[in-house]
């Protein structure tokens, strides 16, 4: 890995290039200290090192809707991260809900060095890195250790196909708490084939649902982001709901049976069939 620096786009970029990839880079926006991280090509993460609670791509922000509604606001909560990138959502939790524990799974080690060198994350903010893959990392992960677990993982800008299968839902299940959360952030386009079988998978111990997505891809207008929410017993629904209409970008919040209606009815994948996410182009 060497990394070096580079002209364009209005300032510096910062890049680290990794065999076999494109490089890594981090992009200054028009915000001053604002900043873009960009993996094989796609806009991967957003952060703004002067504020930490502002979450610029929208489907970022819907996760930081529900990572504030559970539990008591404010409190500190324990979470792991299946995917990190540039740590935003890590650090949005440690401004939101200091002395927070999280763990990051980050397989891509030559990426974090870059992030914690030029956007170095806070002093004491709790955040612990993990250079493993997600599924490698939740078999060192105790039972019943974790409130919220958050899947933003991507490899060459689709969702592994290791991460959506029945034997690792069984994963996500075993550490989370009793009344803990599952976000599992899925790209898809109608009809959407793949999601029908990624919530098959995690409904076999995770029934409770919900999910949420911007109205244009409900309607088959274009891919995008959707964001399925797990539990045991209870989603919560309605406070996503309150949130989705007073949102800088609105979006619709789907309960269990509309789950079931809109991305139901499909065959589960398993490890001997896993398929990443289908191509956005």
């Amino acid at each position: 890995m060497v990394p070096r620096r580079a002209r364009g786009g209005g300032g510096w970029r910062m890049m680290t290039t990794v065999p076999d990839q494109r490089p890594a880079e981090i992009v200054p926006t028009e915000r001053p200290g604002a900043f873009v991280l960009r993996m094989d090509g796609h806009d991967q993460s957003h952060v703004d090192l002067d504020d930490p609670a502002r979450l610029d791509f929208d489907y970022v922000r819907r996760i930081g809707d529900v990572l504030d509604t559970w539990g008591e606001p404010g409190a500190p909560v324990r979470v792991l991260h299946v995917g990190g990138a540039a740590m935003t959502l890590p650090r949005y939790v440690a401004h939101t809900r200091p002395r927070s524990a999280q763990i990051v799974l980050e397989p891509a080690a030559e990426v974090t060095e870059l992030v914690r060198r030029e956007l170095p994350l806070p002093r004491q903010s709790g955040i612990k890195v993990r250079p493993v893959d997600g599924r490698s990392g939740l078999d060192a992960v105790r039972d019943d250790s974790v409130d919220l677990l958050v899947v933003d993982a991507f490899a060459e800008g689709r969702v592994p196909g290791s991460l959506v299968t029945v034997e690792c839902a069984a994963s996500y299940s075993r550490v989370l708490e009793a009344d803990g959360l599952l976000l599992l952030n899925l790209t898809d386009r109608a009809p959407f084939a793949w999601t029908r079988r990624v919530v098959a998978a995690v409904r076999t111990v995770l029934p409770a649902l919900m999910l949420s997505a911007e109205p244009a891809t409900l309607r088959g207008r274009r891919p995008g982001n959707l964001l399925l929410v797990a539990g045991r017993s209870a989603v919560p629904v309605a406070a996503l709901r309150g949130r989705a209409t007073s949102s800088p970008a609105p979006y619709r919040v789907l309960d269990g049976a509309q789950v079931s209606d809109t991305v139901g009815g499909g065959r589960a994948f398993t490890d001997a069939d896993a398929e990443r996410s289908p191509a956005q182009e």
